[in-house]
């Protein structure tokens, strides 16, 4: 995960992330303020390359608020994407 506030930035990484590894963005949830969520997926060190890029990027052209990486997330977590992206 990523997170921003305001979307040039979150654009920017999620662009960065794209293309600095093999992942894929899956989604992103916007909340108040601003404050927008990017949600990436793939290998561990797939997503751990990505996430790095992004927030580079997301420090270079917005306002990086978090970042997180979740190895092998429990089912519980995948469902939860998975609503995210109905």
């Amino acid at each position: 995960m990523i997170e921003t506030i305001g979307l040039p930035g979150l654009l920017a990484a999620a662009d960065a992330a794209a293309k600095a590894a093999d992942v894929k963005i899956v989604t992103y949830e916007g909340v108040d303020a601003g404050i927008v969520t990017l949600y990436v997926v793939g290998d561990v060190s797939s997503v751990q390359a990505a996430i790095s890029v992004g927030e580079a990027e997301a420090r270079r052209v917005g306002q990086l608020r978090h970042s997180h990486v979740i190895p092998r997330p429990d089912e519980s977590v995948n469902r939860l994407i998975q609503k995210l992206l109905n």
